[in-house]
């Protein structure tokens, strides 16, 4: 499945639902949806994201999802039944991250806060360092373990798995993904 630039372009500020169902343990947390992503209503679904595939080598899902294609209900259904929710802190599509402001940033931070009290995981992950410092006001933050909860929830930041993060990879990111996994007892720490 491809798309041309044109057809990618008319999902501009579109939205993707979230994947949160009761009982969500591990909310990952995206920056915002890629036209892609918005094209196929599929977090984190360009072909050179690796979020899927390091979720498998973490032990947090136990088969492939051909996110470029567009999840199936099947596959919405694995990841709620592992506890594992999926959002954005900010809700629209744009090409690149670095399209969005510092505004928006802050509300959706914001916005995160209040989903998190209301669904109540245990752990939230936000992938992506640089977002989560502008959405939280806190530049010298590092990524890991932070020291202050969110919504009631353990706050970690994880590495953003975008293609165009290019020093990560799916065994870097399958690390820290799975450490969250563990924090929120979905994976046994051995």
């Amino acid at each position: 499945m491809g798309f041309t630039r044109a057809q990618l372009d008319a999902f501009r500020d579109s939205t993707v639902p979230d994947v949160i169902g009761e009982g969500c343990r591990l909310l990952f947390v995206g920056i915002n949806p890629g036209l892609w992503t918005a094209a196929v209503q599929t977090h984190f679904a360009h072909p050179q994201n690796r979020f899927y595939p390091a979720l498998k080598q973490a032990g947090l899902i136990d088969r492939d999802i051909d996110r470029a294609a567009g999840m199936s209900d099947f596959d919405r259904v694995h990841l709620v039944e592992r506890g594992i929710g999926i959002t954005n802190l900010v809700e629209r599509a744009t090409s690149r991250a670095s399209e969005l402001s510092r505004v928006e940033l802050r509300a959706g931070g914001a916005r995160l806060e209040r989903l998190v009290t209301k669904v109540g995981p245990r752990v939230v992950a936000i992938a992506g360092i640089t977002a989560y410092r502008t959405a939280f006001g806190v530049p010298g933050s590092s990524p890991g373990r932070q020291e202050h909860p969110l919504g009631g929830a353990e706050l970690w930041v994880v590495p953003n798995p975008s293609g165009l993060n290019a020093h990560e990879t799916v065994a870097t990111l399958a690390v820290g993904y799975r450490e969250v996994g563990v924090a929120a007892g979905i994976v046994d720490a051995g």
